[in-house]
């Protein structure tokens, strides 16, 4: 292997199965309101977040999911005791000065009194939600998008570049303001406040535009957006079955949720899914693209996918038959219980902790590569991680008329 290339053996898990894993543990939490079960799940979803993600820009989205998830359940209890709550209680807890409304708003009220049930029935329902959104920031914390756009279907490979090229940019607008207001710093200038906001603002957005043209280019220039000709005929074969396959996914998903439907949710779920995957195969025969060292499923993959998917089917197992369980009661108010065996299935969530493969190291320098002949120009590396149409191309060297400006565009706004 190269030196200066990362070693993929040990880091190389499929991104796939982080995703699966995760959506394992997002189904399980909205399968039950019960809050030991749902901190549980928050606990085993941050755990393997610890000991498994790396130090790439995304990696470090987990915390901003944390905070989303804070933000969410605030914001639901603020509506339980200002807009009211559908569940009726006994127990007042205070009353707020309510605002006389209009005959045609009836059912809706602003103020009024505010009883226990309903705050903690909206406190249940926010924290289920929140853990599905801090399940889903542990999938973007473990999964590199770049890796897992080479893993997509031909068929969705335009629409994956749009949605990576959207969740990087993020990350790098949050790199270019710690940048600058770093730099800020070094020079005795105040990084906080509206003034110095204003003056970080100009050199991000700068940045950002820069950052937008070069990576049109690069697309550009890796042949982006090339088509094979394909016959009406599996074109229009591709269109059913996707449609088809999505339509069912939607109702089989909607079956399993729904209290009544898991007789028939199941059948008509796989059913939807095997018609997409058809689709899918189809229409990937349109899209003319290579893959340079694709991820491969292997049994780690598996191993950590299982898992995820033990933890939502025996979670929805334990709902059929076991429902207070789950779902503790409100009215009347009483206090919730850790069910051992839906506890223990939630545990199997740990397994990636062990089965995934440990963080590899960071890539050495570009230094560490083997010397160049002398009469040879250096280029793409075949196993660069960024050779990638949403990587950038090398920054260009800025020339002597441009000294002023050589700690980054931040000076040259002041």
């Amino acid at each position: 292997m190269p030196t200066g290339s990362a070693p993929r053996g040990g880091g190389a898990l499929h991104a796939g199965a982080w995703w699966l894993w995760a959506l394992g543990l997002a189904t399980a939490a909205s399968r039950t309101t019960n809050p030991l079960l749902l901190g549980l799940l928050i606990a085993v979803a941050g755990y393997v977040v610890a000991v498994r993600r790396t130090d790439a820009p995304w990696a470090r989205s987990y915390t901003a999911f944390l905070k989303l998830g804070l933000v969410v359940l605030a914001i639901r209890l603020f509506f339980a005791v200002f807009f009211g709550s559908p569940v009726p209680g006994t127990r007042v807890l205070f009353t707020l000065p309510e605002v006389p409304l209009p005959h045609w708003a009836q059912g809706v009220r602003v103020g009024g009194r505010v009883s226990a049930e309903g705050l903690v029935f909206a406190l249940y329902d926010g924290l289920r939600l929140a853990t599905l959104l801090i399940c889903v920031g542990a999938a973007n914390a473990l999964a590199s998008p770049a890796r897992l756009l080479k893993s997509l279907p031909g068929a969705l490979y335009e629409a994956g570049v749009a949605v990576v090229v959207a969740m990087t940019f993020a990350p790098h607008l949050v790199a270019d303001v710690a940048r600058l207001r770093s730099a800020r710093r070094l020079r005795g200038r105040p990084d906080r406040g509206v003034k110095a906001l204003l003056q970080v603002g100009l050199p991000v957005l700068e940045g950002a535009l820069d950052r937008s043209v070069a990576l049109a280019a690069a697309m550009d220039a890796r042949g982006y957006g090339r088509t094979a000709r394909v016959p009406p005929a599996v074109a229009r074969t591709t269109a059913a079955l996707t449609l088809g396959g999505l339509l069912g996914v939607c109702c089989g998903t909607y079956g399993l949720l729904a209290a009544e439907g898991a007789g028939y949710g199941l059948p008509l779920l796989l059913a939807g899914l095997a018609a997409a995957l058809g689709g899918l195969w189809l229409g990937g025969r349109r899209s003319v693209r290579s893959r340079y060292r694709p991820d491969r499923w292997g049994v780690r993959a598996w191993l950590v996918a299982g898992s995820g998917a033990a933890v939502a089917a025996l979670m929805i197992r334990a709902a059929s038959y076991a429902p207070g369980a789950l779902q503790p009661s409100v009215v009347p108010l009483t206090a919730p219980t850790l069910p051992l065996w839906p506890a223990a299935a939630t545990l199997l969530g740990l397994l990636p902790a062990l089965a995934a493969p440990a963080p590899g190291p960071a890539p050495e320098p570009a230094t560490s590569r083997p010397p160049l002949p002398a009469n040879a120009t250096p280029g793409p590396r075949a196993d660069d991680e960024h050779h990638h149409p949403t990587a950038q191309p090398p920054p260009r060297v800025r020339s002597e008329s441009d000294a002023r400006a050589g700690a980054g565009p931040e000076e040259a706004a002041q």
